[in-house]
């Protein structure tokens, strides 16, 4: 049986720990919060299992945990935002928040954030948005982990992506990188001695693999849909430098570490496109009609983006979040 650990716990244990690197209580509150939501969502990868290096890169510098975002250029509907370094989950709501706003003073608002750090997360700000009743779309650039298609070395980053829309019976969130796996994703299966269910990249010898070990020593991601993945990373980061005035993929790569990235906010009010209830009934009726495919193997279920992760939280709730027991311990004695 895996060790599990409750929200509350979790919660209070990353408080406690943001509290003594510096935090305010109130942003702790919040960071620990955004944390221990993606766990709770089965999004260890970027909960738990990333908070420690999270707080190395406070002590180390690369992330200034009383720095807050503020506004440097404003465009009607479109603003740039400069992080100072902040920590990446909280500027990253902030401007969220502040896309909302302009969304519904001009139907659509864009926040170009540059000078951040990791967001962690991509999906927390497309679930909170869309449950505001926002369509949304945001995304961030990286340090070069992902080579484009036909190179070997790492070039692009793999630019997580996340596109949401509202549902009263829950968003449809999709959150994705640019590669079929994310690191964080592979360091998990690996972990667990788990191999990945559809190659995920290639090994050393430049062969398509589905071992997560082979793929982390040869640095070579697969990008998703191959050529294409690899040039939409390439559009992503352009976007988002231009954007927001921050860096470039190839800018933070020549740095020691990833830190001072670009991301975009981008949120629609959809109120000015119809009511609720019509809203809703559009998305059911495709949701209802990607249940009603045959799935491809007997027993098997077609779900659409998010649904895991609403069903994963309620498990979580009602009978604790599975942790990785050697990291959970790393946590409490921070």
């Amino acid at each position: 049986m895996p060790m599990r650990v409750s929200y509350t716990e979790m919660k209070r244990e990353f408080d406690r720990v943001l509290c003594k690197v510096g935090f305010a209580p109130e942003r702790a509150a919040t960071c620990a919060e955004i944390f221990a939501q993606a766990s709770l969502d089965g999004v260890a990868s970027h909960g738990l299992n990333r908070f420690p290096g999270f707080i190395r890169f406070i002590q180390q510098g690369y992330v200034v945990a009383d720095a807050e975002p503020e506004c440097t250029a404003a465009f009607g509907a479109w603003e740039q935002w400069d992080g100072h370094l902040g920590p990446g989950p909280l500027n990253a709501l902030v401007c969220t928040e502040r896309a909302l706003e302009l969304a519904r003073a001009n139907g659509v608002g864009c926040v170009a954030l540059c000078n951040t750090n990791h967001w962690m997360r991509g999906g927390t700000y497309g679930w909170r948005a869309a449950q505001a009743g926002f369509a949304f779309l945001c995304w961030t650039n990286t340090t070069p982990n992902m080579p484009a298609w036909g190179a070997r070395a790492c070039h692009l980053g793999n630019n997580p992506f996340v596109l949401a829309v509202p549902r009263q019976e829950g968003p449809v969130v999709l959150d994705m990188a640019m590669s079929q796996f994310s690191y964080g994703r592979l360091t998990v299966a690996e972990r667990s001695g788990e191999q990945l269910p559809v190659p995920g990249g290639f090994d050393a010898d430049g062969n398509l693999t589905t071992d997560p070990g082979a793929i982390h020593a040869s640095m070579r991601p697969l990008p998703i849909g191959y050529w294409k993945g690899s040039g939409l990373s390439l559009l992503l980061d352009l976007i988002a430098a231009l954007l927001s005035g921050g860096q470039t993929t190839y800018q933070i790569g020549q740095q020691e570490t990833e830190y001072g990235v670009s991301q975009v906010y981008v949120a629609f009010d959809l109120a000015r496109a119809g009511s609720p209830s019509r809203i809703d009934q559009l998305v059911d009726e495709v949701i209802r009609d990607l249940h009603g495919a045959a799935p491809d193997v007997q027993g098997g279920r077609v779900r659409y983006p998010g649904e895991r992760a609403r069903r994963t939280r309620e498990e979580n709730l009602a009978r604790g979040i599975p942790v990785d027991p050697d990291i959970w311990e790393q946590v409490q004695v921070l």
